[in-house]
């Protein structure tokens, strides 16, 4: 099935189920807190294990205790798609294993 991208709408009504995530021009983004910076390099392999499930990357940066994730769709013009949506459900369920706030 073909990704589309989803309009203003649906990016918003997505986003008021995933608490700490935004609209950042053509990307939804979250950053997390993390305790040490070991705990945020965890949390960073464990993300790319996801991507690598979903095949779908979002940029993920790596401070001394933060994650920060944006993400859209290459495939669609740098869209906002269903794909971007479920990467941001799945970082949510993992951040807490991690104690990401």
């Amino acid at each position: 099935m073909p990704v589309e991208p989803l309009s203003q709408k649906e990016i918003e009504d997505r986003l008021a189920e995933l608490p700490g995530w935004s609209l950042e021009g053509d990307r939804i983004a979250r950053s997390y807190r993390l305790g040490t910076h070991f705990a945020a390099t965890a949390m960073v392999v464990h993300i790319a294990q996801v991507q690598e499930e979903l095949d779908h990357h979002s940029d993920l940066t790596l401070g001394y205790n933060t994650v920060s994730l944006t993400v859209n769709t290459h495939s669609v013009g740098g869209a906002v798609t269903d794909l971007d949506f479920e990467l941001a459900r799945r970082v949510e369920e993992l951040a807490p294993g991690h104690g990401a706030h």
